[in-house]
């Protein structure tokens, strides 16, 4: 009788009522916010893929824009060897061409002083049409007229610097006189023409008889 009298408890059914503890927290998250304290909407993953590539391709830009300084710095410089090298080669083709110039002038020199020599004694000589002498002496100074412009062409140009004061990196003294009226140090006479190229290398000094 004890077991058939006992009283079934009653089941709590899946609907019955929460507790007060999580009935609360329930209606606080149900509840609207109040104005200015409204939540942020999450970000989606598509806007968080795009600010990413966003930094990505600023990043590559950014690494793109010092490579092209590094280049325009490379260029200028190199730019600037070549200019260089430019002048410097013009200036070293220059140099050779002058010394070039020189060798073949000073080689050349002592056959001018003959021809000189030689139109000199031609004019002082009596001429003759029978023998010819008057066509040797016009040869001679057609000659000597045509050596002394082809050394002009290339810049060396004879002086005679007959009444000067003696200057030695020009003149060359072979002689020392006293001459009346002529002021001591003064070239009184010139015994060979001097050559420089331009208006400053001395190809050969002017030997010259000086005022004691």
């Amino acid at each position: 009788m004890a077991a058939t009298d006992r009283k079934k408890s009653p089941r709590v059914s899946l609907g019955s009522e929460l507790p007060p503890e999580e009935a609360l927290a329930e209606d606080a998250a149900s509840a609207p916010l109040p104005e200015g304290e409204q939540q942020e909407p999450q970000k989606e993953p598509e806007a968080d893929d795009h600010e990413a590539q966003l930094e990505h391709d600023l990043g590559e830009l950014s690494a793109r824009a010092g490579k092209a300084d590094e280049y325009l710095e490379l260029a200028q410089r190199t730019k600037a060897d070549f200019e260089n090298y430019r002048k410097r080669a013009a200036r070293e083709a220059a140099a050779a061409q002058q010394r070039g110039i020189v060798k073949l002038a000073r080689e050349l020199l002592p056959a001018v002083d003959d021809l000189d020599r030689a139109v000199a004694a031609a004019q002082d000589a009596p001429t003759s049409g029978e023998d010819g002498a008057g066509n040797l002496v016009s040869g001679l100074k057609l000659v000597h007229t045509g050596v002394i412009a082809a050394l002009a062409r290339v810049g060396i140009e004879p002086y005679s610097p007959e009444g000067e004061r003696f200057d030695p990196q020009h003149h060359e003294a072979v002689a020392q006189l006293p001459v009346e009226g002529a002021e001591p140090g003064t070239i009184v006479e010139v015994y060979q023409r001097g050559y420089r190229l331009g208006d400053g290398l001395v190809l050969r000094p002017a030997r010259v008889v000086v005022a004691a």
